[in-house]
This record gives C-alpha cells, sequence and structure tokens, in this order.
C-alpha cells in the first residue's frame, strides 16, 4: 500500500529534526535540552527492558514521532513525553517480534537433524529471508561508508567517534570527546544528530540507486 511503502521510506531530515526540536520544546527554546532529556529517558526505558540496543531503539521512537510530525503538522491528544512512551512500546513490541522471528529462523535450521552436526546448515537463498536481511545490511554499510567519506573531516571524525563504545564506556567518551573540541555535552549530542541526519539522507538515496 501506498501509505506503508512510504512510511518504510521515510528519512530523518535537518527540517523533520528541528521540527521534533520545537515540538519537544512546546513554545520554548531550550537548546535541545528537551530533546537530549527525552532521549535518555527513552534509552533507559530499553535499558530496562533487557534490549540490547536501547540508542538504536530510542533513537527509532524520536524519528517515528518527527515523521508523525512531518506528516500531520502536529500532535494533539497526549503530552510530549506521554506520546514518546507510547510510541516506545509500539517499538518495543516489534523488536521483541523480531527477535522472535530470528530466533525460529535459527531453530529452524538448527532442528533436530541438525542438532549432531558440526555446522550450522545453511538454507537456499531463494527461501532464506534473513540473507535478505544480511545483503540489505550489507549494501548499507557500503552506502553508509561511501557516505562517510563525503562528509567534512572534522564531522567524519565527530559522528565516527561518538557512537564508539559500550555503555557507561560510550558516555564517558563523549564526555572526553566534547572537551576536546570545546563543546558542552548536550551541543556535541545536538550536532552529531544533526551529521546523523544527512548520513540517513545519504544512505537511503544511495540505496534506491543500487
Amino acid at each position: 500500500m501506498p501509505s506503508s511503502s512510504r512510511k518504510k521510506d521515510w528519512i530523518l531530515t535537518q527540517e523533520a529534526f528541528r521540527g521534533l526540536l520545537e515540538w519537544l520544546d512546546q513554545g520554548s527554546d531550550t537548546g535541545g535540552r528537551n530533546y537530549l532529556e527525552m532521549r535518555r529517558r527513552l534509552v533507559g526505558y530499553f535499558d530496562r527492558k533487557n534490549c540490547a540496543t536501547p540508542d538504536e531503539l530510542a533513537d527509532e521512537t524520536l524519528n517515528r514521532v518527527a515523521r508523525r510530525l512531518e506528516e500531520e503538522g502536529a500532535i494533539t491528544g497526549a503530552a510530549a513525553a506521554q506520546y514518546c512512551y507510547i510510541v516506545a512500546r509500539f517499538v518495543f513490541h516489534e523488536h521483541l517480534r523480531s527477535a522472535q522471528r530470528h530466533y525460529s529462523t535459527f531453530s529452524s535450521n538448527t532442528g533436530a537433524e541438525g542438532a549432531g552436526d558440526s555446522e550450522i546448515p545453511v538454507p537456499h537463498p531463494a527461501a532464506s529471508p534473513a540473507l535478505d536481511e544480511e545483503e540489505e545490511r550489507e549494501r548499507r554499510m557500503g552506502c553508509l561508508e561511501k557516505c562517510l567519506s563525503k562528509l567534512e573531516e572534522d564531522s567524519r571524525e565527530l559522528i565516527s567517534e561518538y557512537y564508539q563504545g559500550e555503555q557507561r564506556e560510550k558516555i564517558e567518551h563523549r564526555r572526553q570527546l566534547a572537551s576536546r573540541l570545546g563543546l558542552t555535552v548536550n551541543a556535541l549530542s545536538i550536532r552529531a544528530c544533526r551529521i546523523r541526519a544527512r548520513l540517513e539522507t545519504c544512505v537511503t538515496k544511495c540505496c534506491s540507486e543500487d
């Protein structure tokens, strides 16, 4: 259906990101602090749910809110934080379903017949959704490398370093990065999000051209 295709192809642009910031600020100008606080709370939400990638799920949640704002111009009927958590619950349940599908695929490939084999059977490519997903991931990674090479050197270094590390290590690394660049942690996060929006636009365009 057209609506499903439109949602699948949607990307976070700088304009959409700016609209999200304004919506979260609710008429005031916090310089992105409300966005960072909301993202922090969402990361905590997914972390408490024992998700392996709470940062990515928080970004996906905020992307969906930004998309809704861009498509409809406004969100009414719920406070900003409440609406973000409503979307987060949908994202979490989708994440669970995706994990269950991957587990089912793995289980079907390591069933009774292959339980004693030293190697996991490799299904025929035509019958393997998992293989299609792997090919798509590799294609997107190739496009990401191309798009990274097009960034200004300082932007490329910033975004590459911003996502290094795991959990507490990542937090401490970002503090050090902000200090080295003469930025506050908040300013660094906003700058990284703007660069990410540019990369998402570039990667989506690159994938559509392949």
